[in-house]
């Protein structure tokens, strides 16, 4: 399990991203623009606890749940990804939601042992997969999975990921997550990094044929995500990451500057100070 792992420790004063009290639910949907995860107050909780069913932790209630759900995304957003982690498996497939965010984010970022860094997305995308068989009509339940499962698969060669069917799955993932949730921001923007990383692989031909993957749907989901979350870092980076591959190093410029505005972008918590950092990483 991750959670029996080291965890490096988030490499910023986090004093700035607290969302003590209130504080939590004034932020939280400038916080969760990208993921359109609903703000978890009691009568969400309330939902979430009936969806689950014999999923759903026992004895717990739906204000009790509320405070354990507000506390560990508070952890996650100011980078106590451990806890947040370790809060959210102990909420089973209610919890997997803020667990696999913290496991993927902490992962992407401060985990960089190749074996270590696989053994945690696969973990992420099997609490994911649980969540998907509790609760099926959460649109982040279906997010969350095609982005560990995402992740997983770029640790992989390209020959393994594609043999071992990966790419389907996450491709189904997305789009589950859109149709549940159309304004899904970090969902168009992983829709347009699938179809742009395959093209980037094996080609616009074989691509399109093969897989379905079109360097005009890439594009279309990319400004998508960038008009959803225009102040979110990651969707700049991978604006710039889908320039290069479609297009290599005719669109170099184009991507640097979109790596430069990730990077000054004024992040609001742990995660978006992360994604700024590897925008600077990349400049240098």
């Amino acid at each position: 399990m991750a959670a029996k792992s080291s965890w490096a420790a988030f490499p910023h004063d986090a004093r700035s991203f607290a969302y003590a009290g209130e504080g939590l639910k004034k932020a939280w949907s400038k916080l969760h623009a990208g993921d359109a995860e609903p703000y978890p107050d009691a009568r969400r909780a309330a939902t979430l606890l009936a969806a689950a069913g014999k999923a759903a932790p026992k004895g717990m209630e739906a204000d009790s749940l509320a405070a354990a759900l507000q506390d560990a995304w508070r952890a996650f957003h100011r980078g106590d990804f451990q806890v947040a982690y370790d809060a959210g498996v102990a909420l089973g497939p209610i919890g997997a939601s803020v667990a696999v965010k913290a496991l993927g984010i902490h992962t992407t970022y401060l985990v960089h042992a190749d074996e270590e860094r696989l053994r945690r997305f696969e973990q992420g995308a099997k609490l994911a997969e649980a969540a998907i068989k509790a609760l099926p009509d959460e649109a982040n339940s279906h997010y969350r999975y095609a982005f560990a499962l995402g992740r997983y698969s770029q640790g992989l060669s390209i020959a393994k990921a594609l043999k071992a069917g990966i790419a389907g799955k996450v491709r189904g993932a997305l789009e589950a997550t859109l149709d549940l949730s159309p304004k899904h921001a970090e969902a168009h923007t992983a829709m347009a990094l699938y179809h742009a990383e395959i093209i980037g692989k094996v080609g616009a031909m074989i691509g399109g044929l093969t897989y379905g993957a079109k360097a005009g749907e890439a594009e279309k989901h990319i400004a998508t995500a960038l008009k959803l979350t225009p102040d979110s870092p990651i969707a700049h980076i991978e604006h710039g990451n889908v320039l290069m591959l479609l297009h290599g190093d005719k669109k170099e410029d184009a991507a640097a500057a979109e790596y430069e505005k990730a990077a000054r972008l004024k992040p609001l918590d742990a995660m978006e100070a992360l994604d700024a950092d590897y925008a600077a990483s990349q400049l240098e």
